[in-house]
């Protein structure tokens, strides 16, 4: 593997189906788990299969079906967890078990009332039960973002030693900055006998919107797998959204980041996962939200139609939208107009374009968007005929 190559995992059959709501069966899972490997995702994170005989059912078909992805199951630190992950992947190509426990004082404190050497014990010996079913195996030290550098650093090491093959460093609670995410990885990097034998992991969430800007971080200072949902989302509000690090990466060829994902996948995959999960994406989502590639600014639209990288860094075309779309409202100027008017059959002249523009103020003041149905009645209006049929 490159060492520019970031692996993308993705957990929206895990983490994203944690939303209320949004639970999918498992031929549901089954269809997106395919898309998945056609996108070209590198890990599957099919389910927690202690959770459920649902979710056990679910992971155990999708390990069957996977053609080049590795596929994974979660696990507490817990040996049943990790035994019932294990029957749930035997027919993976490519197993992986994600094992850990929280890492963070707050989680030591209160959510196992424990220490950190027995935080640490247990970890290791959750790693080395796993070690004995598969030979990739995922350590996270949950709530690593609140967690002390210095220890954080004695966990990864122990579980290196144990044998993680994978040390997931997540941001829980999505309270970490960019640069204090990126600096954790860092520090990691060159603090951690052995680090240089395993992959680095960002999960990082989205309660303070950051989500995406802190992978991106994590992968700037040595981080190798990303983990993501599509369309971003997950527990809370939500996971780091698949489309959007990777076009990150894409855009900016200066960061040497690269992955495997086919990008003209990616929106017809956002309507897919959102469909079957009830989902709705928001219209302002970058990447794959129905206004990320609409213009109804006049100054933009004049800029699009003359040099579509005026105003879009990305070629909609890249990810699977057919083209920009220019909406016509009241703040359209006549380039738009005259744009719209062409595409369904009319070629105007300036004093024509004049007239008609007149005409099509007044309905864009009664409307929030004029469509080409409207268009053809101003047409009516001021008498102009369709140059083409």
């Amino acid at each position: 593997m490159s060492d520019n190559k970031v692996q993308i995992f993705d957990t929206t059959l895990r983490d994203g189906e944690q939303v209320p709501g949004c639970k999918l069966n498992t031929k549901q899972k089954l269809v997106i788990a395919e898309r998945l490997d056609l996108l070209g995702v590198d890990i599957i994170e099919a389910g927690f299969p202690v959770s459920s005989p649902g979710d056990f059912t679910s992971v155990n078909e999708i390990a069957k079906i996977v053609k080049n992805a590795t596929v994974c199951g979660l696990t507490r630190a817990v040996e049943n967890d990790i035994k019932v992950a294990a029957e749930a992947l035997k027919y993976a190509k490519r197993p992986r078990i994600h094992t850990g426990i929280g890492t963070s004082e707050s989680h030591i404190k209160y959510k196992f009332n424990s220490t950190q050497e027995k935080v640490i014990e247990r970890g290791v010996a959750a790693v080395k039960y796993a070690k004995s079913f598969v030979e990739d195996v995922e350590f996270y030290a949950e709530d690593a973002g609140r967690t002390d550098n210095e220890f954080l650093a004695r966990v990864c090491e122990e579980m290196i030693k144990a044998g993680a093959t994978v040390l997931n460093i997540p941001d829980t609670t999505g309270y970490c900055l960019p640069e204090e995410y990126g600096a954790k990885i860092k520090y990691l990097k060159e603090n951690v006998k052995g680090i240089d034998k395993v992959t680095i992991s960002c999960h990082c969430h989205n309660d303070l919107g950051l989500a995406t800007a802190n992978s991106i971080a994590g992968a700037i200072n040595g981080a190798r797998q990303i983990e993501c949902t599509i369309n971003g989302i997950g527990e809370r509000a939500g996971n780091t959204a698949l489309e959007e690090v990777v076009m990150i990466m894409k855009q900016h060829p200066y960061l040497h980041l690269n992955t495997d994902i086919n990008s003209k996948l990616l929106y017809d995959t956002s309507l897919m996962v959102s469909e079957s999960m009830g989902m709705m994406v928001q219209p302002n989502k970058a990447i794959v939200g129905a206004n990320a590639f609409a213009h109804s600014s006049g100054i933009h639209q004049d800029g699009v139609i003359k040099n579509r990288e005026t105003y879009e860094i990305i070629d909609p075309a890249e990810v699977g939208v057919t083209e920009s779309a220019i909406v016509l409202t009241a703040r359209s100027g006549r380039a738009a107009l005259a744009y719209r008017a062409k595409k369904i059959g009319y070629e105007l002249t300036k004093l024509q374009l004049d007239e008609v523009y007149k005409e099509f103020l007044n309905y864009a003041d009664r409307k929030k968007e004029v469509v080409n149905e409207d268009i053809h009645e101003i047409m009516k209006t001021v008498s102009v005929a369709a140059a083409v049929a």
